[in-house]
């Protein structure tokens, strides 16, 4: 089992014996070694574990209110030229039917950090909003109990998740963005800190959610020392899910404005190669993992989604949101929201997953965490 790099000799990546090194993960990512042998590889390793499978998501985005103000993101809350929305919970439960209806058996809950929806700071009462977002996702195990929850919907008390988790919630996705301190800080207001992304993180996995972390690829400043640090995290986390995507600029946002953060980015297909050989990467290190072939990676390239199953995801999420907010829940600018990104264009979905060589499967979709699935880097 084992890659060729250009100037590195021939050696196993998947064993805990031949763990990749930091010097060979730096060279993957730099592009030193062959890319098609690198995306062979991870290939390889995921269908000795999943098969040809490609798991569908029913992604909801019910809400593009958040109280944060990240300096990247589109529904940030200093953003005044967003049109803001919030599903009711009738609303939720019709998307979960229609996409019942079409197969899908995991809806993915996600939003920005609602107040509507916000728990107690400490934990130590229930909120409103806590009882708000319990109930809608009972509401959807109640009707559909043979389906997985997700949510993503950011940082919040232990209380809170063990109160969602008793709810039917049994994943969670939480992308910490960077492991750095540093980076962090570039990317977030000073009120928000790496420490307690973690700390979530670490509370999700030990009330037993299936976990989801990730991060945004070629972001202003970052180095591939910073994704060194991401990964290294990961190896500590051991997440069941990893998301990653290629940093998209949204003009309504302070990196989007900054002309200086602009000329610190990789250009379009930097973004594009690095993104997928992290994919590569994190496919070999994680062979575990359900690793997505983002709606990011689709809008930087018609093709990104297809490339991204190539080089080792093996999850969609198509969108089951009322089509009249798609585009309201807009990360970034350009963002891929009709056709066949919808939920509802299940035959187009399938023929392009089919021209890569994989299949649509829609059942719950579980990590799947064999004995012999060691993650393999060292220091």
């Amino acid at each position: 089992m084992a890659i060729v790099t250009s100037g590195f000799e021939a050696r196993p990546l998947s064993s805990e014996a031949g763990a990749l090194t930091d010097d060979t993960i730096l060279a993957l990512l730099s592009g030193k070694g062959p890319d098609e042998a690198l995306f062979a590889e991870a290939d390889r390793i995921r269908r000795e574990v999943y098969g040809d499978a490609v798991y569908l998501r029913g992604l909801i985005e019910f809400t593009n209110y958040c109280r944060n103000d990240c300096y990247y993101c589109g529904i940030r809350k200093g953003n005044r030229n967003l049109s803001r929305y919030r599903l009711d919970k009738e609303t939720i439960l019709g998307c979960c039917r229609e996409g019942y209806a079409l197969g899908y058996r995991t809806f993915v809950l996600q939003g920005g950090e609602d107040p509507y929806f916000a728990d107690d700071p400490d934990g130590s009462a229930v909120s409103d909003g806590d009882r708000r977002l319990c109930d809608i996702v009972a509401s959807i195990h109640d009707e559909f109990p043979d389906c997985a929850i997700t949510l993503s919907v950011g940082e919040r008390s232990r209380e809170s998740y063990e109160r969602l988790h008793a709810a039917g919630a049994r994943r969670y996705l939480l992308r910490h963005e960077a492991a750095s301190c540093d980076l962090y800080r570039t990317m977030h207001p000073a009120e928000m800190s790496i420490e307690n992304r973690k700390r979530c993180l670490y509370d999700l996995k030990d009330i037993g959610y299936q976990v989801g972390a990730g991060l945004m690829v070629g972001a202003p400043g970052q180095t591939l020392h910073h994704l060194l640090d991401d990964l290294h995290f990961m190896e500590d986390l051991k997440p069941d899910m990893i998301g990653i995507g290629p940093y998209l600029r949204h003009a309504d946002t302070p990196f989007g404005r900054s002309s200086a953060a602009c000329a610190q980015g990789l250009d379009k297909e930097e973004k594009l190669q690095l993104t997928l050989r992290l994919l590569a990467v994190l496919r070999i290190m994680f062979p575990y993992a359900l690793i997505p072939s983002t709606t990011a990676l689709g809008t930087i390239d018609p093709k990104g989604r297809e490339l991204g199953l190539k080089a080792g995801a093996n999850v969609v999420m198509p969108n089951l949101s009322p089509a009249e907010v798609r585009e309201q829940y807009e990360l970034y600018d350009n963002k891929i929201c009709t056709g066949e990104e919808s939920a509802q264009c299940r035959s187009c979905l399938e023929m392009r997953v089919m021209s890569a060589g994989y299949r649509i499967v829609t059942d719950v979709g579980d990590v799947k965490r064999p004995a012999e699935c060691s993650s393999g880097m060292k220091g």
